[in-house]
């Protein structure tokens, strides 16, 4: 066992690395590997493809040791695509920031703040992450309930402008309902305006809602949200790439932006004037193949034009409703064979709650919230769904087969 890792304490090390995630602390590379992980996500900025790069090459533990050492040889080596002057760059911005008690004390910070770090490699890792490449994130912190990433896997975007009209806010409480109606997570900026909305909408509908945040999660912003962030934590997610003590600027939310559009499977923009960030998260959706969809407004309106532009120059698709949203992101059509008694059926209990089943276990309790139907009525349609096989009973739920 070794004394030092990285030129730091092992036992130091190794009990900040425990407070964020299960681990072995008899295992020196598994330490290893969490530390440098954890260095990384502050040392490179967001979206830094000569750190995604050299990570995917040499391993992010082997990657740290690299810029230790200054070397840029060594670096030109693991990543030969990169040329001698953009190697001096990289490292000239990474070697600053390496300060093995600032990477200690944002991992004991979120120990105490409750904040877990989440990574590549890991199961419940959002794998549409990956699209993004060298521009992936690194690691993701997270404050969230068990289970709540994975709802990841079927969730729609719902996003917009901070200076929401009455009409947007409506838009959005009836689109949420439709889509947390039909099984989905809602995922958003937690920004005032259209993403609180958002996140508001989903809480009352007991649905799942994750925030992604260009901060540190140890102190939540805008401030203003912290009391709707922190109910969003208590039963779904706030997930960010940067580590405790990491400050929201104007490059990190737009950066943000790219894992919002990443993580859903499709992304609606419900009103946005011309100049928006939401257009910037559009932008990445186009740019991944995602589905994009824009609520229209009125022609007089400045607070739709960003909604309009969309339409007009993104091939964005019109989406009014949450039955259309869900639509745009495959719908119950995309599960293929195993909708064929829900697609056949006449009964919208079936198709309500077979929308609501996932790839993951789930409670029949969990199943009626998602759904919007009574847990007796739940029962009764998962068994008739068990019989068609379109639901399976596991242990611990049910999902989809």
């Amino acid at each position: 066992m070794k004394t030092a890792i990285f030129g730091v304490d092992r036992q130091r090390i190794a009990d900040s690395v425990a407070r964020v995630r299960p681990i072995d602390t008899a295992d020196d590379e598994a330490i290893e590997r969490v530390f440098a992980r954890a260095a990384w996500s502050s040392i490179a900025e967001p979206g830094d493809a000569a750190a995604g790069a050299l990570i995917g090459e040499a391993g992010a533990a082997r990657a740290l040791s690299i810029v230790l050492s200054g070397d840029v040889d060594r670096l030109l080596r693991a990543v030969p695509e990169l040329d001698s002057a953009a190697a001096e760059r990289a490292l000239a911005r990474w070697r600053p920031r390496l300060v093995s008690s600032e990477v200690l004390a944002s991992l004991e910070t979120a120990g105490r703040r409750g904040v877990g770090l989440l990574l590549p490699d890991d199961p419940a890792w959002p794998a549409q992450l990956d699209d993004l490449g060298d521009h992936a994130p690194l690691a993701l912190w997270t404050s969230a309930t068990p289970g709540a990433i994975e709802h990841l896997e079927r969730s729609i975007a719902v996003i917009g402008s901070r200076a929401a009209s009455r009409y947007g806010e409506e838009a959005t409480v009836d689109a949420v309902a439709g889509l947390v109606g039909r099984g989905y997570a809602i995922v958003s900026g937690g920004a005032y305006g259209i993403d609180g909305v958002a996140h508001r909408a989903a809480l009352a509908h007991d649905g799942v809602t994750i925030a992604f945040l260009a901060g540190g999660l140890d102190r939540f912003y805008p401030s203003g949200h912290t009391e709707l962030l922190q109910r969003v934590a208590a039963s779904g997610a706030v997930v960010s790439e940067v580590p405790c003590g990491t400050a929201p600027t104007r490059f990190r939310f737009l950066q943000r932006n790219r894992l919002i559009a990443a993580a859903s499977r499709a992304t609606v923009v419900i009103e946005a004037g011309s100049r928006s960030g939401s257009i910037n998260t559009a932008g990445h959706a186009a740019a991944l193949g995602r589905p994009l969809g824009a609520v229209p407004g009125s022609i007089n309106s400045a607070s739709s034009a960003g909604c309009h532009r969309l339409l007009r120059e993104y091939d964005a698709v019109c989406v009014t409703s949450g039955e259309e949203m869900a639509e745009l992101a495959g719908g119950v059509e995309e599960v293929g064979s195993a909708t064929t008694l829900v697609t056949a059926s006449s009964d919208p209990t079936l198709t309500r709650v077979f929308d609501a089943l996932s790839s993951r276990s789930s409670t029949a309790d969990r199943i009626a919230a998602r759904s919007g139907l009574s847990v007796a009525d739940v029962e009764g349609a998962l068994l008739l769904l068990e019989l068609d096989g379109s639901a399976v009973e596991t242990a611990t739920g049910w999902r989809r087969p």
